[in-house]
């Protein structure tokens, strides 16, 4: 008889669509996923935080080095173009780290927004110092060592900052490397302080964009998933 618990003959299997026939391996990495999901919706993206200091760095400090090579003193132009690209960075960066945690609540909101606006109000901050030490009759040179020594060691600051709040260790890395950059450039000399400016600052930054990308792409690999849940790498 079909009911018999006696009988030899084999039970059916657990219907595919019973959760009890769910792989561990698969829900974990279901889990794994909703997770990552969560937390990319809610936490600043790395990639666009870097790309967006990088480009900054690269483009604003490369201007003032190409004009300032011959005559040591960077064209009117070339500062411009650099304070619009720190502009647009801080504004860059002031609105992702607001908008990505507005959906959280408690205390992680307001960590993000208070992170977000400390960017604006440090460089507010950075633009005044700059401007009274004009006014207290600072040579060009001192202004523009001041100059690039404070944004950088601003960003620095700023960044390992992020890494602490948001557990991110390559955020902190990058604000370690921005303060050896300012220290580099402080000692590197008129104009060749914008040189290293542009290539260790802005290239840092855009090397750090390739990690996080190679890495999230592989942490999203099932391979790495599999490897992971089972106790490898």
């Amino acid at each position: 008889m079909a009911n018999d618990p006696t009988s030899d003959e084999p039970t059916e299997p657990a219907h595919p669509g019973d959760p009890a026939g769910l792989d561990p391996a698969e829900t974990l990495r279901m889990i794994r996923h909703q997770q990552e999901a969560a937390r990319d919706a809610t936490e600043p993206d790395g990639r666009v935080l870097f790309g967006a200091w990088g480009l900054a760095w690269l483009i604003g400090y490369l201007a003032l080095w190409s004009t300032a090579r011959d005559t040591g003193t960077p064209a009117a132009w070339a500062g411009w173009v650099l304070a619009g690209c720190i502009v647009g960075a801080v504004g860059l960066t002031v609105v992702h780290s607001v908008t990505r945690t507005s959906g959280t609540r408690g205390a992680s909101a307001r960590v993000g927004t208070m992170y977000g606006w400390t960017w604006f109000l440090a460089f507010t901050a950075y633009g005044v110092m700059l401007g009274a030490m004009g006014d207290a009759g600072a040579s060009p040179e001192v202004q523009a060592i001041a100059a690039n020594g404070f944004a950088c060691v601003i960003v620095g600051l700023l960044y390992l900052a992020g890494g602490m709040l948001f557990k991110e260790v390559r955020m902190y890395a990058i604000g370690v490397w921005m303060l050896v950059t300012a220290v580099l450039a402080a000692f590197a000399g008129m104009p060749n302080t914008y040189f290293v400016m542009a290539v260790a600052g802005g290239g840092g930054f855009l090397a750090m964009v390739v990690v996080e990308q190679i890495l999230r792409t592989r942490r999203r690999s099932p391979g790495t998933a599999e490897r992971t849940e089972g106790g490898g790498a």
